[in-house]
């Protein structure tokens, strides 16, 4: 009997007496949920609603489809382009090890970077075989395939192209979340873009006084005095006589202690006719750094040369040429002289953990130095 015939049969046994009638009518029940399974992953693909996940819960993997199983062409291929690691669609560059296997541009970093730690060699997840920067290459063809896929709106929670996603996201979605335009006047207002104009037209910043208006305005002003007074003293520092900069290099070592560490040094160089070496560490020395999510740079900057005098330096690192890492630019001050040669440990003014993962994950770290003698 085709599966046509079971369905009419079932449909029009229903009605009848309980003799032959439960294991017609069961098969119509299983026909009917078949139906509502159906009904609701269409439901599904057009709108996902629920409850709003916890933006403070650890990210979960995404459990893959099994080859054979059935599911929209998107799941399936979802199941194929994705990371090996974190087993989601990658949102930016994708690489490959030499067997083919994906890794996303955050986890393939996060890889180099917890092997640089435990002084091992960086492994695939899935094959072990070894990757680096040079045995791994980015994957085009997944990359361009990726970016055609669906993906829901963080807002509006519809479905788009992840290559349009970026520009729906922040210009066209009308539940994207908004400030009021008299923040600059202290507003703390955000919400929906389509609740706007309404509370723009009822905002009572505009009606406040001129008193209360310059209360808040000077708390706002000390934010931007603390970024004047920054490159203020750039500026200030690049009108001094002797100014030296220099690209270095940072080289990963390790320390000949029972439970060896990582540390970071450049090879001698010369500014302002002086010899100077740069060392840098990770969390401080931390005793167990691959364990931790937190990770942090930290350097030191030793005058090599023997002065007949103490010299006065100011001194800031910035990122080199050719990385794409960002660093904030912080001015240190150090007084050298032959008993005090070596500065303290200041902090890389790296803005997270990700970048650090980027320096750790290279070869080598290349930073430009400057340093400012200070004139007496």
């Amino acid at each position: 009997m085709s599966s046509l015939e079971e369905r009419d049969v079932g449909v029009a046994a229903a009605p009848g007496s309980s003799s032959a009638g439960l294991g017609v009518g069961a098969v119509g029940a299983a026909v009917e949920a078949v139906a509502g399974v159906a009904a609701m992953q269409e439901d599904v693909g057009i709108r996902r609603e629920g409850p709003e996940p916890d933006p403070d819960a650890p990210p979960k993997k995404r459990v893959r489809i099994q080859e054979g199983e059935s599911g929209k062409l998107e799941e399936r291929l979802y199941s194929v382009l994705c990371c090996t690691v974190c087993l989601d669609l990658p949102k930016a560059s994708v690489y490959q090890c030499t067997n083919g296997h994906l890794m996303c541009a955050g986890c393939f970093i996060h890889l180099l970077a917890d092997s640089r730690l435990k002084e091992e060699q960086a492994t695939c997840p899935n094959c072990r075989c070894e990757i680096s920067k040079n045995l791994c290459c980015r994957n085009l063809a997944v990359e361009k395939a990726v970016s055609e896929l669906p993906t829901d709106c963080t807002f509006c929670l519809k479905q788009f192209p992840r290559s349009s996603l970026e520009r729906h996201q922040k210009e066209e979605c009308q539940d994207r979340v908004t400030q009021c335009k008299y923040k600059r006047i202290g507003c703390p207002w955000q919400g929906p873009f389509h609740e706007l104009p309404a509370h723009e037209s009822e905002c009572s910043h505009p009606t406040k006084t001129g008193t209360e208006l310059m209360g808040i305005l000077g708390e706002m002003d000390q934010s931007h005095r603390r970024d004047t007074q920054l490159y203020n003293s750039i500026f200030g520092l690049l009108c001094y006589e002797k100014i030296g900069f220099t690209e270095v290099q940072f080289r990963p070592y390790r320390t000949d202690d029972f439970i060896t560490r990582l540390y970071y040094e450049t090879p001698r160089f010369t500014v302002l006719n002086q010899t100077w070496v740069l060392k840098a560490r990770v969390n401080d020395s931390e005793r167990n750094p691959n364990l931790s999510c937190k990770r942090t740079l930290s350097f030191q900057l030793i005058l090599k040369s023997k002065v007949n005098s103490a010299l006065e330096c100011s001194f800031l690192l910035l990122k080199g040429p050719y990385d794409d890492v960002r660093i904030k630019p912080v001015i240190y001050h150090h007084s050298f002289s032959n008993d005090t040669n070596e500065t303290d440990y200041v902090p890389l003014p790296i803005s997270d953990s990700v970048e650090c993962n980027k320096l750790l994950a290279a070869k080598n770290i290349n930073l430009r130095l400057f340093i400012f003698q200070v004139q007496k």
